[in-house]
Order: C-alpha cells, then structure tokens, then sequence
C-alpha cells in the first residue's frame, strides 16, 4: 500500500503479468519501500530510485501494441532486473534475439548456474524455479553473457555487470522459486544497495489513516463473508472509526459450505459486532443461476446478484441517505486476475469486481482496506490486530461460494480415449504464460504429479491433469452429462465437502494445506449423474500453488465415504499446479 511518507528505493514497471504486486510484496518483505507504476513510465520519474524491476506480461514483444520501456531507461545507468517478459523486452530492445514461443513452458524446471554473478550470489546451482511463458531468449544482447540455463531454455537468466542489468526467464518472486528471495535480496541489497526503510508494523495505522480518508464523515456498510478478508477489513473500520459508524451484513446465499451461517453468525458476535444482520437469499441466488454453465456468466451473475442483494438491504435501513458507503475486504488478487491493472490479461471475474461494484468504485461509494495486500499479508495484520488464530489459519474460501466450484455441462458428451488417458469435455480455467486458458480435462490413471505436469506441457488442448482415486463405475461407463447448478447437486457437493473437511481435521491434514477445495464435476453414468475432484493445495499468497501429496490411508478413507454419497460415480484428485490450472476450476 502506498505510503506517501517513503519515497520508493524500487520500482515494479508494470507490463500486466499476474505477479507484479506480489514481486512489490517480496521486495517489502526484504524491508524495503517499493511501488508498482506503468511500464512506459518516463525515466525522469526514477531519478531517485536504486533500482528497477520489469515484470513479466502475457504478450510478445513482437506484438503491436505490447508493453515497452522509455527508450532511455536502459540507458540511464539504473540497476535494472528483467523478469520473464522483461528479461525478453530488455533482450529485444537492446537488439538480442527473442523467439517466438510454440507451447510455452509452466511448472517447476531446475535451473543450472553457469558462472559467479552477484545475482546467484549464495544460491546452490540445480536449484527448482517456476517457470511460466512461452516466447524465450535465444541470443543475450552485446555485452550480456547467459548467467543460467534449464533443461529446456538455453537462456534463463542473463547479465552485464558494468551496467548492473540482469534477466531471468523464471520468476524469482513466486515461493515455488526455491531461492527465488536470496536472488531478489541479491539485486535489492548487493546489486542496487538498498538500506532498509519499510517494517510491516507501520501498515495499520497508515490503512487505518485511509480509512478515514476515505470515508470522511461517512458511515461504513460492510458486506462480509465470514472469511480472513472482509473480517479484517471490518475489524480495522471498526478500529478506525468505532462500532457506531460501521455495520455489517452477511447474505446466506444457498452456495455457503454446511454450516457456514451459523459459523459466521458467531465470529461476529464474538468481535462485539452490535449492528450486524444475516440476510437470507437462497432462492434468488440459485433461481439466477438456474441452468447457466459457463464460468464468467456465473461469477458476473453472482457478483449482480450480490450487488441487488445489497441494493436492497441498504434501501432498507439509512443507508442510502449520503453518510453511508460500502466496505469490502477485497484483496489484490481479487483485482489483478480480473484484468485490475492497466495490461493484466483478464483470468476470471471476482464477484466484487463486477459492473455494479464497479460503478459503486467510480462513484467513489466504497472502501477497500486491504485492495494492496496479499493473503499471507492479509493474515499477518489479523495477528497484529489480535484475532485468534484458529480463525486467521481457516482455508480461503471464494466469494461466490461452491457455485464455481459445481460444474455443469451444456449437452451430453463423451470421454475421448487417448494414449495414456481420457479427455473430458469438462472445461476449467486455467492461467498459461499469464493469460487465460479455458480448456478440457486429461484423466489419468495415476496419481504422478511430475507426469501430470509433463503432460500439460505436451499437450495444447488442456490445461489440468486429474488422476482416479477411485470408481462406482469403469471408465467406458463414464462420460459428461448435461447439467447445472441445482438444489440436488448443491446438496451434494455440500456434502462431499463436509465429508472431506471432517476427514481431513480427524487426520490433521488441513492444517498441512493452503486450502482445498473440493469440487463436483458432471462426469456420470448410469443413475450416478456426478463424480468429485479432490483439490488440495499448498501456496503463501494465492497467486502460484503447488498440487499436494496426500498420505495414501487418509486418500482411501476419502475415496469409500465419498463413493458412498448418492449420485457420486467417481472420485478423482486433482494433480495440476498454478499455473497452468488455476486454483478454483472456475
């Protein structure tokens, strides 16, 4: 978050990749001050900097209209670091040879230090590193030399030491970088001699401040969903301007894990929250959503719906009477995977990113405290505010529930039999070199999450991998189903993950997770219309997840209660890494 008390010691240029704030996040987790500005920024605008990070995009630079750099910029005698797409543009400006990607390249890869540079200063050589593009270096420019290599890119990182420029084709920032921070700290601190300037304590007061600032003398009306975000959120515009200013609400919408009303109707009333009702509004919900299949018309027709939902609840109180805006706990991914910066490829529509939140935005009728932070963030100022960590560790829930996480089908299809598996017109989303994938799902009958990796990469048409845990039917029995979101298989997924959410706090699993989520997925047969996909990951900020082992005793128990519930033909656990699956399948 931006505080205008610091004058930034490094710039994030922004050329619309997925982790460009979370490269800003990293860099003040080093301890030191840095903002994210547009990529064309003029150099002028640096003359303070120490340093200079390019992010990585979804384009090619041999697209017109691609994100660029001031054409003085690496010229100006500025460290400058080059990441994935900005290693590429710094390559291609500075007449090296970047070529154009057929498949591209996404999971871990091993990286091979060539040589001494003061960026791989201390970091051990085969080293695991993320890796997520599809155009790459082939030639470093003149007086650059290839620092490191992969199996499968030649140049993966690239560097000129008099000039303090460096590149590299993985992304240093994500944790599946194993060293990824010791790099960053090297071109923060040796490269670019940065002194620490920026403590984690100082955020509450300034959020606090801006709080404050924004609401004026308004009043706050606080959505919230009972999870770590919109809590937090309402927990510091409670301590910004006191209980009698902000109330709060919670909509029941009929897509809400068992027992999650009565859950959240207790935190609540555990922070003192005096103005706070539940609003039920099943019907509505799933009357809106009757029939519709495809992802984006869900989640903008959730987000609407909450956005009536809330029209009418502020129409029923003084809430419209000029002294109230609305509060949210969205958080910055919530906006960078809807397209929230000026090059961002849109991945998936949030719910409070919608046309009607939208509008409530320009309208200047809202309030975000934690738009700049990420989940690990998010969490750290719950702990700094005293909230008890049973509740700050509980998994991430999506806003609009289990309605993305129930998939349906628009027709009656067949599973088509491949070499080394099954492809399912099952469509989920994915993010594939930054940008959205919506494709097919590869069904095999293992559970190898190296090959399944391997498997994307080789094959164009998907974009995850699930392996079979077990079936009520053989495979040539199976195939897609026409189907919505209904009240039956809402009460089915319900359910499923109750059975899985028990199972896995008897065996201490969820505590080994980031979050799980579990999903129904219209692949059926014979009376059995649905079959459930474990998804169960790990990750720190939501923007990259690694697909988790589970121990072999706990996956059978799943697998026989879950077979058990009426209408569940197969059980299949999810083997893909984000990217190129994302974490929700929708």
């Amino acid at each position: 978050m931006n505080d205008p008390a610091l004058e930034p010691q490094i710039y994030i240029l922004d050329t619309g990749g997925q982790y460009t704030h979370l490269i800003a996040r990293k860099v003040r987790e080093l301890g030191v001050y840095a903002e994210v500005v547009a990529s064309e920024t003029e150099t002028s605008r640096f003359s303070k900097a120490k340093g200079l990070i390019i992010s990585g995009g979804p384009s090619s630079v041999y697209e017109d209209g691609s994100p660029t750099i001031d054409g003085a910029l690496l010229r100006a005698g500025i460290p400058v670091l080059g990441i994935c797409y900005g290693q590429q543009l710094m390559a291609y400006r500075l007449d090296g040879a970047v070529t154009k990607g057929v498949k591209g390249e996404y999971g871990l890869a091993h990286l091979d230090i060539a040589g001494a540079s003061p960026l791989f200063r201390g970091v051990a050589n085969h080293q695991q590193v993320w890796m997520s593009h599809r155009d790459t270096v082939t030639a470093p420019p003149t007086g650059y030399s290839v620092l490191a290599s992969t199996d499968t890119c030649a140049v993966a990182a690239i560097g000129n030491e008099a000039t303090r420029q460096y590149g590299v084709q993985f992304h240093p920032e994500v944790v599946h970088t194993t060293e990824g921070l010791k790099i960053l700290r090297n071109f923060v601190f040796a490269i670019c001699g940065c002194t620490e300037d920026w403590q984690p304590a100082s955020r509450i007061p300034v959020v606090e401040q801006q709080i404050r600032d924004v609401a004026g003398d308004r009043n706050i009306f606080f959505f919230v969903s009972g999870g770590v975000d919109s809590t937090v959120a309402y927990t510091l515009c409670l301590r910004a301007l006191g209980e009698a200013r902000v109330h709060g609400a919670y909509v029941d919408t009929g897509l809400m894990r068992e027992g999650e009303t009565e859950f959240v109707r207790g935190i609540f009333d555990s922070l003192g929250a005096r103005h706070f009702r539940i609003e039920l509004a099943q019907e509505e919900f799933l009357g809106a959503l009757d029939g519709v299949t495809e992802p984006e018309r869900k989640r903008k027709i959730i987000g609407e719906k909450f956005v009536e939902i809330q029209e009418t609840v502020l129409e029923s109180g003084p809430y419209l009477d000029g002294q109230w805006i609305l509060g949210q706990g969205t958080i910055y991914p919530d906006t960078i995977e809807s397209g929230g910066t000026a090059k961002a490829d849109l991945i998936k529509t949030h719910h409070n990113r919608v046309a009607g939140i939208q509008k409530l935005i320009d309208a200047k009728r809202i309030v975000e405290p934690l738009a700049s932070f990420y989940k690990d963030e998010v969490r750290e100022i719950g702990r700094e505010l005293g909230l008890p960590a049973a509740f700050l560790d509980r998994h991430p829930f999506p806003g609009p529930g289990l309605g993305i996480r129930c998939l349906g089908a628009e027709r009656d299809e067949p599973i088509e039999v491949i070499d080394g598996g099954w492809i399912a017109p099952v469509h989920s989303v994915g993010v594939q070199g930054d940008s959205r994938s919506y494709r097919p799902v590869l069904i095999v009958d293992h559970l190898d999450h190296a090959h399944a990796t391997e498997a994307i990469n080789a094959n164009q048409r998907v974009n995850r991998v699930i392996g079979i845990v077990g079936r009520n039917l053989p495979m040539d029995r199976l195939s897609v189903i026409a189907s919505g979101i209904s009240p039956d298989r809402m009460d089915r997924l319900r359910h499923a993950d109750a059975v899985v959410r028990r199972l896995s706090l008897e065996a201490d699993f969820e505590s080994q997770v980031w979050q799980f989520p579990v999903v129904l997925i219209p692949v059926g047969g014979d009376g059995l219309p649905d079959s459930v996909v474990l998804r169960p990951i790990h990750s720190v900020d939501g923007m990259t997840a690694q697909s988790v082992v589970m121990p072999k005793p706990l996956l059978h128990r799943m697998r026989d209660a879950l077979l058990a519930i009426p209408g569940v033909a197969a059980v299949f656990y999810d083997l893909t890494h984000k990217p190129p699956g994302t974490i929700e399948w929708e």
